[in-house]
């Protein structure tokens, strides 16, 4: 009778260990995943605020006296594992006509040539299952 109740005891035992194990296995595998999805998204947050002062410097250098005027910027192909896209639209009186104009039906003198500045980054690596996109708007007085 004591023989059979040791051979439970330590079946029992094999079980809860078993279970254990594979309870932790799984926790390992989502924790690995929430830790590689939350660096994803710091790089891509990362990378839209350098396309950001990227779309700033290109608006700064642009030549608005030959009518010409950046609308977007998709350009930005340094960045192996993400897709980033830039649109600008502008406020403001008498920017050139190719120009993405939201308002120019300004009050202030001082707003004139304003830009919205839109970033979208996007993971275009099958690296993760899910689809991580970031999306930055600001309004930049280049």
């Amino acid at each position: 009778m004591r023989h059979g109740f040791t051979l439970l005891l330590a079946i029992v035992i094999m079980v809860l260990i078993g279970t254990l194990m594979s309870l932790m296995l799984s926790f390992t595998t989502t924790t690995s995943k929430q830790t590689e999805d939350i660096y994803l998204k710091e790089q891509a947050e990362l990378i839209a605020r350098s396309a950001t002062e990227y779309a700033l410097l290109k608006i700064s250098g642009n030549n608005w006296s030959n009518g010409e005027c950046i609308n977007n910027i998709n350009d930005l192909n340094r960045y192996k594992n993400f897709d980033v896209n830039i649109t600008i639209y502008y406020f403001g009186k008498g920017l050139p006509s190719s120009c993405n104009i939201l308002d120019n039906n300004l009050y202030t003198k001082e707003s004139n040539g304003t830009a919205l500045i839109d970033v979208i980054v996007s993971i275009t690596d099958p690296i993760t299952s899910e689809k991580i996109n970031f999306h930055k708007r600001t309004i930049q007085k280049p």
